[in-house]
């Protein structure tokens, strides 16, 4: 059997959504989703679902910041609640990384990032209990926060539903099918073979083997991202998303009152098969965790750890996406978001529609060459220019 589409989009996760929508509002009318298993089965269910705009690549920046908007007035437009608490977000340095923190501040703002600069007494005021005195210097978002990348991703594929993009669950992809030098379309698990124009292959950590079967190599590995709840012993404040750029951590309020820790140390970064790891925090992980925290947040009442979890994060080696063609007609990338996905699923999307549709985007100070396949091959990785010491290429 051969189906056709105009738009065939390897992924039902929360970027192949958001391209499948954005691919809809913009008038595509022949747009299928494939996907291995259920919608958001992946590595979309383990996003923290920070929402934050600090970043010291412009472009990446811009895209976050493009996000907020649609976070904030998702209820209008997917006409889906995605759990949104604008609960704001800071990150604090120490004193080796104040220059570069004035420097991303001083960009941001340029380019119309709602972003300030606080002292140590109104970050205590923020997160009553932390300990500041080790950090040199903070910045603060008051329109970031936290978000539900599930129910985010689900409510862009109900919303393209509604929009008449068609969607198969359960519809796991074995290769792609090229003619001569072009990618066609693909072949289905069951022998059922799809042809398409374009075929837009978001499929995550999972991308590098599908590519192969194309002849595409895709510099992806899956790393490992371990967090871990805890109870503090009484239900935390509403309180920011902080960025611990001093203890290497960051920390989120979950909705009932628990505490989020996940890691900001990428020195040593943990490759692992997105198909068969262990799905829990290991030990030596958990007391670098409670290390971190008894140093950060020294009153807790009676802490606890409630759960742990595992997730990949699907890294590029300048942890920044690919978006763009791949070296072969008719195949497009969307994949290697680094930890980055989730805060800027609606901006990913309308830059992969706009480049589908127009081969330009007019996405403001957004810059598409920057997430092009061939700048690890010409040695012109996205890199912040002003990168912080100790904190990877995450910021």
């Amino acid at each position: 059997m051969t189906d056709t589409a105009e738009f065939l989009i390897i992924g039902g996760g929360l970027e192949g959504l958001a391209i499948a929508w954005s691919l809809a509002e913009r008038g595509a009318t022949e747009v299928l989703v494939l996907e291995r298993a259920t919608l958001c089965s992946g590595m979309t269910g383990k996003s923290s679902g920070v929402v934050r705009c600090h970043y010291g690549a412009p472009s990446l920046a811009a895209m976050s910041w493009w996000s907020v908007p649609f976070f904030e007035n998702a209820a209008e437009i997917l006409g889906d609640d995605l759990g949104f608490r604008q609960c704001g977000y800071a990150v604090g340095v120490g004193a080796d990384n104040l220059d570069p923190l004035l420097a991303n501040v001083a960009m941001q703002q340029a380019l119309g990032i709602e972003v300030e600069l606080l002292g140590h007494d109104e970050m205590a005021t923020l997160w009553p209990g932390l300990r500041v005195d080790d950090f040199a210097g903070f910045a603060y978002e008051p329109r970031g926060g936290r978000g539900e990348a599930y129910l985010t991703g689900m409510a862009f594929g109900a919303a393209a539903r509604r929009r008449g993009v068609r969607i198969r669950q359960q519809s796991p992809v074995l290769e792609l099918i090229s003619k001569g030098d072009n990618v066609i379309g693909v072949r289905l698990a069951d022998g059922t073979e799809v042809h398409a124009a374009n075929v837009v292959l978001a499929a995550g950590p999972w991308t590098p083997g599908l590519a192969a079967t194309a002849g595409v190599e895709v510099d992806v590995k899956a790393q490992r991202a371990q967090l871990l709840l805890i109870d503090q012993g009484e239900p935390l404040p509403p309180v920011p998303v902080l960025s611990d750029l001093v203890s290497l951590q960051y920390l989120c309020r979950e909705p009932n009152g628990e505490l989020l820790a996940g890691n900001s140390d990428h020195a040593v970064p943990e490759y692992i098969d997105p198909d068969d790891f262990v799905n829990r925090a290991d030990d030596s992980t958990v007391e670098k965790v409670v290390g971190r925290l008894e140093r950060r947040l020294p009153d807790m009442p009676d802490p606890r750890i409630t759960g742990s979890y595992v997730g990949a994060y699907d890294v590029t080696p300048d942890y920044n996406p690919i978006i763009g063609p791949a070296p072969v007609p008719g195949l497009f990338l969307a994949t290697g978001f680094s930890g980055h996905g989730f805060k800027i699923s609606p901006a990913v999307g309308r830059l992969v529609a706009d480049l589908l549709l127009d081969g330009r985007t007019d996405l403001p100070n957004v810059e598409a060459a920057d997430f092009r396949y061939t700048r690890f091959a010409e040695g012109r990785p996205l890199i912040s220019p002003h990168p912080y010491l100790g904190a990877g290429e995450m910021r």
